[in-house]
């Protein structure tokens, strides 16, 4: 009878040991994971830009403006600490932001906004049909609000999520707009990891 309750103390222990090691995503995670889908965009960096380019780091795809007034530098700034968060590791991680506008971000407007948050982070620009494709690809929405009167300001309402792509160019995490950075960090980790 000993034999049995400390056979089974022993196994309850172990199953409790390797529920503590298995880790779970912060974000939402794509169950199984899936390609993400490719494009080729004007990158801000002078470049042509193909997600493929990154293979063997994490990507943070995001998607917005350089106009934007609230959403697109606060998720920008937390990407940036997160970053610095990671050290050493910082090399294997890549921001790619895409535009929504297409009619005021070029990828020289581009590299001057991001350079302010990291000078690493690249910006992707193209036609209003490229980018409209990509758009659909990821499923984002961006829907251009204007303001009567005034035909030259106007703000692009779109999606404010962030994609983690592995570093074999799977689609893994989906990080919400307000996701901290200390979550960030836990899921880039985890994925260098695998």
């Amino acid at each position: 009878m000993r034999y049995t309750i400390l056979f089974f103390l022993l196994l309850a222990s172990f199953s409790c040991s390797f529920a503590a090691e298995k880790q779970e995503f912060k974000g939402g995670s794509f169950e199984p994971p899936r390609p993400a889908p490719d494009f080729v965009l004007k990158g801000s960096d002078g470049s042509e830009l193909r997600l493929r380019r990154y293979r063997g780091k994490v990507v943070a795809l995001g998607f917005g403006y350089t106009y934007c007034p609230d959403v697109c530098p606060t998720t920008l700034a937390d990407l940036a600490q997160a970053r610095r968060k990671l050290g050493t590791a910082a090399k294997e991680f890549q921001v790619v932001y895409v535009t929504v506008d297409p009619e005021r971000d070029t990828p020289e407007r581009l590299r001057k906004y991001l350079v302010v948050f990291d000078n690493t982070f690249v910006g992707a620009a193209g036609t209003p049909e490229q980018l409209s494709q990509v758009r659909k690809a990821y499923g984002i929405s961006a829907v251009k609000k204007t303001f009567e009167g005034i035909s030259a300001a106007y703000l692009v309402h779109h999606s404010s999520f962030i994609y983690l792509i592995d570093p074999i160019g799977n689609l893994r995490v989906m990080l919400p707009f307000g996701t901290s950075v200390d979550d960030t960090v836990h899921d880039v980790k985890m994925l260098l990891k695998k």
